[in-house]
């Protein structure tokens, strides 16, 4: 037996029984007729489907409380409704038989206690009028339950929809600053950002983090940061794999996710989980819990928590420089010297609550608020004691050879002067000179300093930070006396990154150097107010039209804190003012200089729009949309977009949709104005680059224009087949034409006329920089691919299974690229992009172009089990980002995820499982020691290898 579940979209069941509907459904088997009910009532309804299918309801035309309606279209039928503190159902009426049970009860039996079987899933995201499921939806869509999501290895969200979606990526981010803090997710192949998150409907707000380093891809991106959400909050995941801009605005490019929150009113569920990667490492303490309380019988309360700690893990190996060191006689050297791996999880503590209350019978109050904070470690890249520039290697004499950056303390020309240190061999610590400045207790030694003296194997610094979120959404819906369903609700979102870096130095500060920084701290802030109208008409009693429309408005802020002084001051050896020299040291924090005061700040912007959305059942079998959206924003002008849709129902078996679609994805307040400064590897080794916006000075010297709004055209068709109520598949392909897209430019090398611009205009910790990027419309890509569903549900071996083969083919194509005029050193001109080839490589290959899941569930007794087969293609990688030549390209993989359950009792279930069962890796890197990565760091099944856990979970 197969049960129907139709979402609460607009209004509850008390209200619904004092109000009239316009119904027209006409006489037909049972299952069609309460699905049309539903959708005409916008209501709840739990049906047996199998039985109703073989009932033939009542014509039902005219005005009626649901209540009424509900026994009209079921009287003399052999079915009855039935009105609980749940909601409304439909029940079989019991005939008597005898005591002997055939066979075939006894298996339909079976498949109403299995649990994955036979649930019809239905969502809201995707279309603003009545709810629809998988099968039915003019567009791709995915439903995943709560039960699903949460039954694997994955222990963050991010995580857990990469698992069970072959086309959402996520990689590990070992070293990648703001990157390894809060991980850039792609869905379809595009970046982080173009995808839009919601939270029970409303628009989720976007993370501080912006993604200076995001493995090409998602440079520049900076999306929602969707891993505060704690999974035990969660009733269900819709994922809408379809541009959508034009209902839901910026952002919606590759399509949108909305998580459906619990509203529980009674019960809950703890549980506890443990483990660890086969390594030893990456220990793993994870405790959530979930708890549903009545409000009177008017409404609902569910809270939600979810506790983390998890250590670091390592897959590093020596580098090679390291070993040349110690090989030369440096024993100050550590082993490894660089870890590559995931950060430290201090702790990561998440609180949801969802609550709604019913303030008479057409109006409902709903509230739903989000608090989370994590504390994350990770590393930095190794910074060599003879070879990082700015702190350790000097300048070249006149005859070509690199010296020792040392410090004379009394300033330049005056009193002692420092002697000339050579770097000959892979140990200067033996040098002659360097044991005179070495030596403390003599006037030469107390006036010339060398950071070899305090850290003379070198220095790795530790970057991380506490990461702050918070959300509340308030609502009212219900309908009004001329039966428009209304939906008005305000919102705020603030996310806040406050960043650390230690085991680190100003060198410009010299001896007098902290080892400890507050880089300072970036923001997001946005507030949300939305109205949202809702109603059904009917023309002639044959045209079914639901229509919507809506305002919204927004603003959102970004905000960059300045650091503590000594994370950004220019100290005497990198520039004194009264002398105009400088010693060569570099400005700030290494690794992560603070923000100073000209890059602190904050901006703001704000925008509107009106939108329009409705669907026309031309007939049973023709389902045709139209949506419009106009949007208004104070920077840059305003942008107006469309779609098209459709669904055409063969016959029993065969549908056909399709949508045609404008979208776009207007330039955040981060990316228009943030001011960055991270070390990163380029082919000449490390080097402090600098992120600027399209409007500085120096941006505006290398080329950049104000920033302008992606714009996308996106092509989707595809085919439903419905072979029997136990077996679907959906195959969709899509086509998406991205223009003007927004990224950061590659690297590009300041001359020292830059620098000097730079430091006139204020920025005197340029003096340290090597290269800079901005952020531009730089280049057009086209992104198309297939997504093959296939679900079915039958019995193994007399054991209840349900099995689910996924497939995903993306392929991007950089299309376009600015090019700009160049300057040879003889003085003639050309013209050259501002992505190198490897960059363009990255945003083609690094994805796998093919993906493959194949799960089985399947329950029996007491014992359940999920076992899960995950093919990645091969992929590019620019090993460090360097485009230094250190291309890797690597060859595909399979993993094995699986998860048993036991269930004690009623109320305890006890679950062990794996991810990456076999502990399968990637193709070892062939530069390892390059920086000491074992592994190509941007590999799909991630660097870590197989990870083994334990859960309890205690239901009640």
């Amino acid at each position: 037996m197969r049960v129907l579940v139709v979402l609460i979209t607009i209004i509850s069941f008390q209200t619904l029984a004092q109000n009239k509907y316009q119904f027209s459904i006409p006489s037909q088997s049972a299952d069609k007729s309460l699905i049309l009910f539903a959708q005409q009532a916008n209501t709840t309804l739990l049906f047996p489907i199998e039985l109703a299918e073989l009932e033939v309801t009542n014509e039902l035309s005219g005005y009626y409380s649901v209540e009424l309606a509900l026994v009209k279209l079921l009287e003399g039928t052999g079915l009855y409704p039935v009105k609980d503190k749940k909601g409304l159902s439909v029940k079989p009426i019991i005939k008597v038989h005898s005591s002997a049970t055939t066979d075939f009860e006894e298996s339909k039996q079976t498949e109403i206690l299995f649990p994955t079987g036979g649930i019809e899933k239905i969502a809201v995201v995707g279309t603003r009028s009545a709810p629809r499921s998988v099968i039915d939806s003019p567009v791709p869509l995915d439903i995943i339950g709560v039960a699903e999501f949460t039954q694997q290895g994955s222990t963050d969200i991010t995580s857990m929809l990469s698992t069970l979606m072959p086309s959402f990526n996520v990689n590990d981010q070992p070293i990648n600053d703001a990157s390894s803090l809060v991980r850039p997710a792609n869905l379809r192949g595009m970046a982080s950002d173009h995808t839009l998150i919601l939270l029970n409907g409303k628009r989720r707000h976007r993370s501080a983090a912006i993604t200076f380093l995001g493995g090409g891809l998602s440079d520049g991106a900076q999306g929602a940061d969707v891993s505060n959400i704690p999974a035990s909050s969660l009733h269900q995941i819709e994922i809408l794999r379809d541009g959508a801009a034009a209902q839901y605005g910026s952002d919606a490019i590759a399509g949108v996710i909305n998580f459906v929150l619990n509203d529980n009113n009674q019960g809950g569920m703890f549980e506890v989980r443990t483990g660890q990667y086969g390594e030893g490492d990456g220990e793993l303490v994870q405790i959530t819990g979930s708890l549903g309380f009545a409000l009177n019988e008017q409404g609902f309360i569910n809270i939600s928590t979810e506790y983390k700690q998890q250590g670091a893990t390592d897959r590093s190996i020596q580098r090679d420089d390291a070993l040349a060191l110690i090989a030369s006689g440096n024993t100050f050297v550590d082993d490894p010297v660089q870890i590559w791996g995931s950060p430290k999880v201090d702790y990561d503590l998440k609180f949801l609550i969802n609550m709604g209350y019913e303030l008479d019978t057409s109006k409902e109050l709903y509230s739903f608020s989000n608090l989370a904070q994590r504390k994350i470690q990770g590393g930095f890249y190794f910074r060599n004691p003879q070879t990082r520039d700015g702190v350790f290697e000097g300048a070249q004499n006149n005859d070509g050879l690199t010296t020792l950056l040392v410090a004379d303390l009394d300033g330049m020309g005056q009193g002692i002067s420092c002697p000339q240190i050579l770097i000959t061999d892979n140990n200067v610590l033996d040098d002659n000179n360097y044991l005179l400045i070495a030596d403390n207790s003599t006037p030469i030694g107390q006036n010339c300093f060398s950071f070899n003296e305090i850290l003379p194997g070198g220095f790795t610094p530790q970057f991380g930070g506490v990461i702050s979120d918070a959300s509340w959404v308030l609502g009212i819906k219900g309908q009004s006396p001329s039966h428009w369903d209304y939906d008005l609700s305000v919102a705020l979102g603030y996310s806040e990154i406050d960043y650390q870096i230690t085991h680190t130095v100003n060198p410009s500060l010299g001896p007098n150097t902290p080892f400890s920084f507050n880089p300072g701290l970036a923001s997001q802030l946005e507030k949300n107010v939305n109205l949202d109208l809702f109603r059904q008409f009917t023309i002639n009693k044959k045209y079914q039209i639901n229509f919507a429309t809506g305002l919204e408005w927004r603003r959102e802020s970004y905000r960059q804190k300045k650091g503590d002084l000594g994370s950004y001051v220019v100290g005497d050896l990198a520039f004194n003012p009264n002398t105009g020299l400088s010693q060569g040291f570099g400005v700030g924090s290494n690794g992560f200089p603070g923000y100073n005061p000209q890059s602190a700040g904050k901006w703001s912007r704000g925008n509107w729009a009106v939108y329009s959305d409705f669907e026309v059942h031309m007939s049973d079998a023709f389902l045709f949309g139209l949506a419009a959206r106009y949007e208004d924003f104070t920077d840059f002008g305003a942008t107006f977009d469309g779609k098209v849709s459709a669904r055409m129902i063969l016959n029993d078996l065969l549908t056909l949709r399709g949508s045609v679609s404008t979208g776009f994805k207007a330039p955040t307040v981060g990316q228009s104005n943030v001011v960055n400064v991270t070390t990163a590897f380029s082919p000449n080794g490390l080097e402090d680059q600098a992120t600027l916006p399209p409007t500085h000075a120096i941006s505006i010297q290398l080329g950049a224009t104000p920033l302008r709004p992606e714009e996308s055209i996106n092509t989707s068709f595809g085919i439903v087949g419905e072979i029997n109520k136990q077996f679907y598949f959906t195959l969709d392909y899509f086509n998406i034409q991205l223009h003007d897209r927004i990224s950061t430019t590659s690297a590009l090398a300041l001359s020292q006329q830059d620098v000097q611009a730079l430091v006139a205009a204020g920025s005197t910790e340029a003096i340290s920089y090597g290269s800079a990027k901005y952020f531009t419309n730089d280049f057009d890509t086209k992104t198309q691919g297939l997504d093959l569903v296939v679900n079915y549900e039958t019995y193994l071996f007399t054991i209840p299974s349900r099995l689910m083969l996924t497939y995903n083919w993306t392929d991007t194509e950089v299309v376009r690229v600015t090019l700009y005029p160049r300057i040879h050193e003889d003085g003639t001109s050309y013209v050259e992009s501002n992505l190198t080839p490897q960059r363009i490589k990255m945003l083609e290959g690094n994805l796998p172009a093919n993906r493959v899941s194949f799960s089985m569930i399947q329950r029996f007794d007491k014992l359940s089990s999920n076992i899960r087969i995950n093919f990645y293609d091969g992929f590019y990688e620019d090993h460090l980002d360097a485009a230094a030549g250190l291309d890797i390209y690597a060859s595909s993989e399979i993993t094995v995820d699986l998860d048993i359950n036991y269930q004690v009792n009623s109320h305890l279930k006890l679950s062990i499982g794996a991810k990456n069962l076999f502990d399968n890796r990637p193709d070892q890197n062939p530069y390892s020691g390059e920086a000491g990565s074992l592994y190509p760091a941007t590999s799909p099944i991630g660097i870590n290898g197989g990870f083994y856990y334990l859960r309890g979970i205690y239901e009640f």
